[in-house]
């Protein structure tokens, strides 16, 4: 073989490497993956909650967190999604007001919450989780996710599980 074949092979080869290695990187996250929730500047009680076995035919299901602003400087949650629009997310204000529902992302697009929590202000972030939405096909394992996202872009991510039976 002459030397432009040999070194059109090793540069071919180089190449299908190179572009390999770019289609195996992992994509960036998502609302349906496991958002970073460590630069998070907003506490909660507690990030995740399993409801067990729960039955389709008794209806919704609901577990509430308490989010705290920790800090010495205002934080703005731009937005609050779901995982899956079976999940549903509301803000209850220090006075009882709720905002919401806040569902899962819509072609892209999460509908924007804009709350200010002040210095050591806390948030009641309420869940609720309908079994029937998926239908009659919907039963076993569901692990649903709840996102805040501040204003710098951190989040802070809720998770809940349950194992729902007809």
């Amino acid at each position: 073989m002459n030397k432009k074949v040999i070194a059109g092979i090793f540069v071919g080869t180089l190449v299908l490497i190179g572009g390999l290695i770019w289609l195996a990187k992992p994509a960036p996250d998502s609302i349906g993956g496991q958002a970073d929730t460590t630069s998070s500047l907003l506490k909660s009680d507690g990030t995740f909650f399993d409801f067990g076995t729960i039955s389709m035919k008794d209806g919704d299901v609901t577990k509430e967190f308490i989010v705290t602003n920790p800090t010495d400087k205002d934080i703005l949650v731009t937005t609050l999604e779901t995982s899956c629009m079976c999940t549903k997310a509301f803000m209850v204000k220090p006075d009882g007001t709720a905002k919401g529902p806040f569902g899962m992302r819509s072609m892209g697009y999460a509908w924007p919450i804009n709350e200010t929590i002040v210095p050591g202000e806390s948030r009641t972030i309420r869940v609720v989780y309908d079994p029937n939405a998926h239908g009659p096909a919907g039963v076993g394992l569901i692990d649903r996710f709840v996102i805040l996202t501040e204003e710098s872009g951190s989040q802070l991510q809720l998770e809940i599980k349950a194992i729902v039976k007809p």
